[in-house]
């Protein structure tokens, strides 16, 4: 069951998507990443890149933000999506698009900004790094926005602290972040400063900032 945790929306059970294509991210998780970004959210534009059923946006539309849009390639995410919105009571509050997130991008770049993103794909697409090199050449990130990335870990969730000294396990870390949210590039991974990184089993959650004057 999927609901939501707080705001004025608790505990409303949410609609899921059936099968992996749109797995949904769990609320252990969940309960972390609105942990971490609790005093971001009143009064912020939101937007769900890859929303799935639209838990994340809606949730922080629950927690007080202005405004989200939710953008899915399914058409049966988007109706899952615009059913959510309206059992929460936040559809006015959404634009809901059934759409590719490049597709989106390109129309959004240079005209839109936004305090909040969500970037949870589903793990086997490896979208993320590609997302974040699109919104930042898009112009996308307003002030001060933050980047919320779940990505994939693999088994390895972190680096073992046997026989090894903090350097050693600070750099594994650093390369796992690399790989995990960045694809490897190092051009990419400085546009953006990493703010932190925690891993919940296969789950990686990076909160990341774009850096200024970059793009």
């Amino acid at each position: 069951m999927m609901r939501i945790i707080t705001g004025t929306a608790r505990g409303i059970k949410l609609t899921t998507l059936e099968g992996e294509t749109t797995r949904p991210t769990a609320e252990r998780v969940k309960e972390a990443v609105f942990s971490m970004i609790q005093f971001e959210i009143e009064g912020r534009a939101v937007l769900d890149l890859f929303a799935g059923s639209g838990q994340l946006a809606l949730e922080a539309l629950s927690r007080g933000a202005a405004r989200a849009t939710i953008i899915d390639a399914s058409r049966e995410a988007a109706n899952v999506i615009m059913d959510n919105a309206k059992k929460t009571r936040l559809f006015d509050r959404c634009r809901i698009s059934c759409a590719d997130y490049a597709s989106f991008i390109r129309g959004a770049a240079h005209r839109e900004q936004y305090d909040i993103v969500f970037l949870d794909p589903p793990y086997a697409a490896g979208l993320v790094p590609e997302a974040l090199r699109k919104l930042a050449q898009g112009d996308l990130y307003a002030p001060g926005a933050v980047i919320v990335c779940e990505t994939d870990n693999g088994t390895d969730a972190r680096p073992s602290r046997r026989n090894r000294s903090e350097e050693e396990i600070e750099a594994r870390e650093n390369e796992a972040i690399l790989q995990d949210v960045f694809g490897g590039s190092e051009e990419l991974a400085a546009l953006y400063t990493v703010q932190k990184s925690v891993s919940y089993g296969r789950s990686r959650i990076t909160l990341l900032r774009p850096v200024a004057g970059e793009a």
